[in-house]
């Protein structure tokens, strides 16, 4: 049954069905663990928070190696890792196929001298065109945005990162919708930074990034160029159980718990039920005749991005669903507004927050034209619950 409509939404209750591509739904531990009363961030209880949190992290990351963790979100820690590693004579190829890949790039122009290597929006990253443009340049460092968030789009990672490894460049990739939602082999495919945000896959608040480094990338950090995101006092705060700033207490708490409960459930089940959830979401579309977006090989795990059917509007379309039916769905950015839908199923998604998602979009699809067999999608999603 539909929700009966809302006047005026201004703060979300539990029944909203929340699949926004980050921030993500949060488990009640999470929010709890924000009404902690007051901590010194210079006292034995943070520092043992910390001690804790580096753990987490580095298992979150599947690395040994050293990892940061910032006050800021997921930009926070690009800015973080480029500043701190490379310097403004550095050559940096930059992979672009989509709205982040490109802010990406964006960001490396600041404080290196970038170098766009562009692809179609919806296409993966070719790697035999990296590799030539490789052979034509001398790149310090190569950019990645692995899971290209505004396109629904998996670059093929494990290829890129070989490629870039034989010439000898640094390669530095924003993991933000990608870590604790997809495999990651760090170590093994030689990244030297790896930057995940902590509203996405780890289902924690907005607010925090954490860093991965390899070895090299350590013994490159330098102060040269930031200082609120200078990495190596980050990294060094770290491993001393510090901070070189005031942290932002309550988040770095729920980011704890939300890495706690990752692994009561395990890594390696977090990614295979997020990969399950997306098999699903695509098997829903398919029978509702909803197209994706992306090259259907490359179609991410933690988003999902749809294309419109002729005649449905976006602004519609969404608000129908928030207002009617409860679901928060995210749109189109940039050159794709209006044309494309996504839907987030990271983090703590459900298959029941999924099968209520499909109920909403097949309701609000039929009501604005869109025809179709109404519940086969809902039906698909049951199957492989």
């Amino acid at each position: 049954m539909p929700r009966a409509p809302v006047r005026a939404i201004h703060m979300l209750d539990s029944e909203t069905v929340f699949m926004l591509p980050g921030p993500v739904k949060m488990d009640p531990r999470v929010l709890q663990a924000m009404a902690a009363p007051a901590m010194n961030h210079r006292g034995p209880e943070f520092r043992e928070v910390l001690a804790e949190l580096r753990d987490h992290v580095q298992y979150m990351f599947g690395t040994k190696g050293e990892v940061a963790i910032l006050s800021g979100s997921g930009t926070a820690g690009l800015e973080a890792a480029v500043s701190g590693i490379l310097r403004k004579s550095d050559r940096v190829l930059n992979l672009v196929n989509g709205k982040f890949s490109e802010r990406f790039a964006d960001l490396c122009g600041v404080f290196a001298a970038s170098t766009p290597l562009t692809f179609e929006w919806g296409m993966a990253v070719d790697p035999a065109q990296v590799d030539s443009a490789l052979d034509k340049g001398d790149f310090k460092a190569v950019t990645l945005c692995w899971n290209e968030t505004s396109t629904g789009l998996t670059n093929p990672i494990a290829d890129i990162a070989k490629i870039v490894h034989d010439h000898d460049a640094l390669f530095i990739v924003d993991g933000i919708t990608a870590v604790g939602g997809l495999e990651s082999r760090f170590d093994v495919w030689g990244i030297d930074a790896l930057v995940m945000g902590s509203q996405k896959c780890v289902a924690a608040p907005a607010g925090l990034s954490a860093v991965a480094l390899s070895d090299r990338a350590v013994g490159l950090l330098h102060s040269e160029t930031s200082f609120y995101t200078n990495l190596k006092a980050h990294v060094e705060g770290l491993k001393k159980q510090d901070t070189p700033f005031t942290p932002a207490i309550p988040i770095f708490l729920a980011f704890r718990e939300a890495l706690r409960i990752l692994k009561e459930e395990g890594l390696e089940r977090r990614i295979g039920r997020t990969h399950r959830l997306a098999e699903a979401t695509r098997a829903g579309l398919e029978e509702i005749d909803l197209d994706l977006f992306p090259d259907p090989r490359y179609a991410s795990d933690t988003v999902t991005a749809i294309r419109y059917p002729p005649g449905v509007d976006d602004a519609k379309f969404r608000r129908v669903l928030r207002e009617e039916y409860g679901v928060i769905l995210a749109g189109g950015q940039a050159q794709l507004k209006g044309k494309i839908f996504r839907i987030g199923h990271m983090g703590l998604c459900t298959f029941g927050d999924l099968a209520a998602c499909f109920t909403g979009i097949e309701a609000a699809l039929q009501a604005l034209g869109h025809r179709f067999d109404r519940g086969d999608g809902v039906e698909a999603i049951a199957k492989r619950a």
